[in-house]
Parts: C-alpha cells; sequence; structure tokens
C-alpha cells in the first residue's frame, strides 16, 4: 500500500502546484487587466478635462470683462450645468445628479434630483464636497405637489410656505427633504472629474468638479436664479 500511495501522492502534489501556478498567473493578468482599463479610462478623462477652457479664458472668447446678471441653467437630460451673464451662455459644466433619475421630485427616500425654479440662498465655504450652495428648496410648487401627494400636513406646508418667503433657506425638516443644493465632489474629485462618462451619486444634489463650483461660486451670489430642467 505504501508503494502504490506514493505516486499517488506525488501527482496530487504536481497537480496542486500546477494548478497553483496557472490560477496565480490568471488573477494576475486579470488584476493588470483591470488597471490597465481604469487607468486608460481616467487617462481619456484628463486629455478631455485639459481641453476645457477656464472661466477667465471662456470669457475672453466672449469678449466679456466681467458676468453681469449671472443665473444658472441645469439640464438634467444633458447633464450640464449652464452658467449665464444676461442672456449670454459663458461656460458650461458637466453635472452630476441624485442616484434615482427616473423622478423630478426630491422626496427623502426618492434620492432624486428636482426640476424647477429656485435661487441660492446660502454659501457654505467648508462642504466636506469643497464648497455647498444652498437652493431654496422646496419651493412653492414643490410643496404644494407634497401636499397633494399627503408626504407633507397641512401644518407643515403652511410653515414651509411661510419660510418660503420669509427665511433665507426653509428650516422646517419634512419628508420632503432637503437641504439641496450645488456641490464640488470633495475628496473623490480627481476621480469622478476625469470619468469619461457621468456617475450619478448624490442624494438630489447637484454636483460638479471642485475646480467648477470654485469658478461658479466666484461670480453667484445669494438670490442668483437657478433653474433645474
Amino acid at each position: 500500500m505504501g508503494f502504490e500511495e506514493g505516486p499517488k501522492i506525488e501527482i496530487e502534489r504536481n497537480l496542486f502546484t500546477y494548478f497553483n501556478k496557472n490560477t496565480f498567473k490568471s488573477v494576475l493578468f486579470f488584476s493588470g487587466g483591470i488597471v490597465l482599463f481604469i487607468t486608460g479610462v481616467i487617462g481619456y478623462g484628463i486629455i478631455i478635462n485639459l481641453r476645457t477652457p477656464t472661466l477667465d479664458e471662456a470669457m475672453a472668447m466672449k469678449g466679456l470683462k466681467q458676468i453681469s446678471n449671472p443665473h444658472i441653467v441645469i439640464s438634467k437630460k444633458q447633464y450640464a450645468l449652464f452658467l449665464y451673464s444676461d442672456s449670454v451662455l459663458v461656460k458650461s459644466y458637466r453635472a452630476s445628479f441624485g442616484r434615482n433619475v427616473n423622478s423630478s421630485s426630491h422626496f427623502t427616500e426618492e434620492l432624486a434630483t428636482p426640476v424647477g425654479n429656485y435661487q441660492i440662498c446660502s454659501v457654505d465655504t467648508e462642504s466636506v464636497y469643497d464648497k455647498f450652495l444652498r437652493l431654496n428648496y422646496p419651493n412653492i410648487e414643490d410643496i404644494t405637489d407634497a401636499l397633494r401627494k399627503g408626504v407633507i400636513t397641512q401644518k407643515q406646508y403652511d410653515k414651509l410656505k411661510y419660510e418660503f418667503y420669509y427665511a433665507e433657506c426653509p428650516k422646517t425638516k419634512t419628508a420632503i427633504g432637503g437641504p439641496l443644493g450645488i456641490h464640488g465632489q470633495g475628496r473623490l474629485n480627481f476621480l469622478l472629474k476625469n470619468l469619461p462618462f457621468v456617475y450619478n451619486w448624490t442624494d438630489g444634489s447637484v454636483a460638479v468638479s471642485n475646480e467648477a463650483i470654485d469658478e461658479i461660486n466666484s461670480v453667484v451670489k445669494k438670490g442668483t436664479k437657478v433653474v433645474i430642467q
């Protein structure tokens, strides 16, 4: 029995070594392929961003020395934020939205970016996402829709309506969601801004690159109109 088992053990050992080496090679090649793919994707994104003009360059191309009456139009279909000076489109920025792209309301559980007319009501320059330009969400249309759908009570509606007209930013927390605004991408900026495709990752706010939010913040102020469509 001992003589017969010897070759058997040797064969098993050789098979184990063979499969072990091949498995290691397969894992190594697969991992290397993933790394090369990600590097290529990020590299392509970097090249695209290098071709993007700065705000100053965009203004010079439009013959503008300063931006007058700035306002913002955000297109969910085009994944873009457009910065205007009066009626002149100065520059467009790539934008990401809430994870639920099939909804146009921002109720707490929906994680969607709403559509509507808003204004910047406060600016936080120490946000974890670089800067946060808060919008006066919800507006009258939002709270009317929420009341009709039973998302908020009449009492909450009355309070939110008062805050919309008389407070800088709505403060009452309800199932309608908030706060909502435009912000940067924080620590993940390098990765997210260099993706050659749009990744919707927010809870409902509009995200642009850190460089973009810095440029936008330099020309807007409280009261700047923002249309999300």
